[in-house]
């Protein structure tokens, strides 16, 4: 038989480790019906009004970049290991994309939000929504990404600025928009990568945007600590989806040797947020940069990357 969690509806058979899964979402709860009403107060965590029952209130998974690669993966999986979510918000600028996915959840209610989160106004009608519907968000996922790569002298500014924007500026937005939306035992998982570890020559723009990713899940992990909501950055190495060739780039034949597949990034990410860990790393290529980061000076360390990436 699947192991449920009635508390929140991870399904733990999806996943291994099903014991330390099981500690690691206990403090997350559908409890009884409460008498009071919970106010949403400065610090936000949950927003939701308990008039009557906890029950009243829709627990949803919110999941941007969506309509392809990583994004997709997590719609499935937690599609999957999630059985008692109400609802889940799928987010991307591509809506026959997304109702694709849709199709490929039948049982499931997924809501397909067709918006550009580098708009103001599409985090602005994101706000609006969530002060309309005041769902519990179980699960915020932040995947929309892009990236461009060769040397800083040859690229478009405009291509660059607009990295930042998708990498940076709309995933904190994002984050800080479904902050109020957040309860006890949420779960928030970023899409940073092993770039973010050490600046990469040839990646120069993409690695420190996703630097700024990791600080600041890191800073945001602790202000939350106290009101048990965790926050996972997902930091893999290259992975086989659809983001490079959408970027232009090349793939580098050091990067082919270590290229994950999405699937197994994606599993290990939601294991690693359910057992409250801050960091997901998958493979073996991430490890070894961190390694030698450590054994050599990082003037070296460069030096050696620029020859093998330029």
């Amino acid at each position: 038989m699947h192991a449920v969690n009635a508390l929140d509806g991870f399904d733990s058979s999806k996943h291994s480790g099903v014991t330390a899964a099981k500690e690691a979402i206990s403090h997350f709860c559908r409890k009884a019906p409460m008498t009071k009403t919970t106010k949403h107060t400065s610090g936000g965590i949950c927003a939701c009004k308990k008039e009557k029952s906890i029950k009243n209130i829709p627990y949803v998974a919110v999941i941007t970049g969506a309509s392809s690669g990583i994004g997709r993966e997590f719609a499935r999986q937690i599609a999957a290991a999630y059985p008692s979510l109400d609802e889940i918000w799928v987010l991307a600028r591509r809506l026959p994309a997304l109702r694709e996915l849709e199709a490929e959840l039948p049982g499931k209610k997924v809501r397909s939000l067709s918006l550009d989160l580098t708009e103001a106004s599409a985090l602005e009608a994101l706000e609006g929504l969530l002060k309309k519907e005041r769902p519990c968000i179980r699960i915020l996922v932040n995947s929309a990404g892009c990236g461009k790569s060769g040397p800083v002298e040859s690229q478009n500014w405009r291509d660059a600025a607009r990295m930042l924007d998708v990498n940076c500026r709309a995933l904190t937005a994002v984050t800080m928009i479904c902050l109020p939306y957040l309860r006890r035992g949420s779960r928030i998982i970023q899409a940073a990568s092993g770039s973010a570890f050490l600046p990469q020559p040839g990646f120069a723009v993409y690695a420190a945007g996703k630097s700024y990713v990791l600080s600041f899940d890191q800073a945001l992990a602790a202000e939350l600590r106290d009101k048990k909501i965790t926050v996972t950055s997902v930091c893999p190495g290259p992975v086989d989806t659809e983001f490079f060739a959408a970027g232009g780039i090349t793939l580098n034949p050091w990067k082919k040797i270590f290229l994950a597949k999405p699937e197994k990034v994606v599993k290990k990410a939601l294991f690693d947020a359910e057992a409250k860990k801050e960091l997901s790393i998958y493979g073996c290529s991430i490890p070894i940069v961190r390694l030698a980061e450590k054994l050599l000076p990082r003037k070296l360390l460069l030096g050696i990357m620029r020859r093998i990436f330029l």
